[in-house]
């Protein structure tokens, strides 16, 4: 399957679906798909009707909201994400397997042009680290790796989690390391929405910090993200 550009600039229309999470350049989304308008969807996705099995996911401003027909119910900035696996069930319904690609800013939602929720987006590249940012995103990363390390030792079992590669991209450094831990759905989206790489390090070396420094006070360790899959895996709108 061929990706699609990472760093693309211009603008797309995408098939939309809102979820009740951020998703985060990179990472793994499984859904279990039963609605009929989704289920069209994953079957274009299949198909390749959908352009390099492509989709956008944004987040719902509101857990009470049951249908977005505005763009103030959902959050402006989302990612989009390339169908991976696809089951479909006996009963129609799907349990496919996601993984994100590239943010986007949604300019315009349409309802009308297809069985499913369409949004017109511009792409929305990272801006460029200087030349002379070299050696301060080094140590940059290297205490954004160490918040994590010690969020992941208050949080997890040692088997239920592991570090970013050392030559992990920097641009994808933070989205990485967030990806290992719970944070609540405002801090992932201004994640999402930085866009210097050394900007979203500083955040999410904060944002750590922080939960670590919760989670040692509390004594309180939540399900390992394995096991948390199970119980909270996201699922369409009813």
């Amino acid at each position: 399957m061929t990706e699609p550009e990472q760093c693309p600039s211009g603008t797309a229309t995408l098939p939309l679906f809102p979820l009740q999470t951020v998703l985060l350049p990179g990472t793994h989304l499984p859904l279990h798909i039963f609605e009929p308008r989704y289920r069209q969807l994953t079957a274009d996705l299949v198909t390749g009707t959908v352009p390099e099995h492509e989709f956008g996911v944004v987040a719902l401003r509101a857990p009470l909201v049951r249908e977005v027909s505005g763009l103030d119910h959902v959050y402006s900035v989302g990612c989009s994400t390339i169908l991976r696996e696809a089951k479909r069930l006996p009963d129609g319904r799907y349990d496919v397997v996601t993984r994100a690609a590239r943010r986007f800013r949604l300019r315009e939602l349409h309802r009308a042009s297809a069985p499913y929720l369409m949004g017109v987006v511009d792409w929305l590249p990272d801006g460029p680290v200087p030349a002379t940012a070299v050696s301060t995103a080094r140590r940059l990363a290297e205490v954004a790796r160490s918040a994590h390390q010690r969020y992941c030792e208050a949080a997890w079992h040692a088997d239920d989690w592991h570090p970013p590669h050392d030559d992990a991209d920097l641009g994808e450094l933070a989205y990485q390391l967030a990806a290992d831990c719970l944070l609540p759905l405002e801090d992932r989206q201004l994640l999402l929405e930085e866009t210097h790489p050394l900007r979203r390090l500083r955040i999410v070396c904060r944002l750590l910090t922080r939960e670590a420094g919760f989670l040692e006070t509390l004594g309180a360790v939540p399900l390992p993200p394995t096991e948390l899959a199970t119980f909270s895996k996201p699922a369409d709108l009813n």
